[in-house]
């Protein structure tokens, strides 16, 4: 989280700037690319263009980034997710846990930073309901395609397991700005 980084250090140069002049909304991807075909793996709102519905909740699917801009329902709030909250700003909702265990999946909700609100972003990657240390925010294992198999996109479920090592792959996540990606991909 670069960007958090840079903010603190303009506040500390006395500077007031308004956070969000400065704050870029991030994507938060899984770090392994898995089957990937496009760009990965991102927490994503079901449904899709004039059909994403915030009260489906979320799901892994592939990251917009590749597009050249962030989805409106892949980008995140990065002070919110400094704060242990995971908030679509365009849709003014937050990532909620059905539950603490295994197999919950995750809804979005009005914010309003209950238990099932706050979460741990470890340095592994691994993302925690502050209220289930031991449990993380995992992907599916198993890849269908967007519109009925007719689309390149790929979804994963989203939902609590036991946080493992074999899993890694599934349970580690990172967050990237657009120009994080465009940096990546050399542009």
């Amino acid at each position: 989280m670069k960007y958090t980084n840079f903010l603190r250090v303009i506040v500390q140069a006395g500077l007031l700037l308004p956070v969000a002049a400065l704050a870029a909304d991030v994507e938060v991807t899984l770090k392994d690319g898995l089957d990937g075909n496009l760009n990965g793996y991102c927490f994503d709102i079901r449904g899709g263009g004039r059909n994403i519905d915030p009260s489906a909740g979320l799901q892994s699917h592939t990251c917009y980034s590749y597009r050249g801009d962030l989805g409106s329902d892949q980008a995140f709030d990065p002070e919110g997710i400094a704060r242990g909250e995971f908030k679509i700003p365009a849709f003014d909702v937050c990532a909620t846990m059905e539950g603490t265990d295994a197999g919950a999946g995750v809804t979005l909700t009005a914010c309003d930073q209950s238990e099932l609100q706050q979460f741990d972003f470890a340095l592994s990657g691994n993302i925690s309901p502050k209220s289930a240390p031991g449990m993380c925010l995992t992907a599916g294992m198993e890849t269908t395609f967007g519109m009925g198999g007719t689309s390149p996109h790929q979804i994963k479920n989203l939902t609590l397991e036991s946080c493992a090592g074999d899993r890694a792959a599934y349970q580690e996540w990172t967050t990237r700005t657009q120009d994080d990606y465009n940096t990546e991909q050399g542009e």
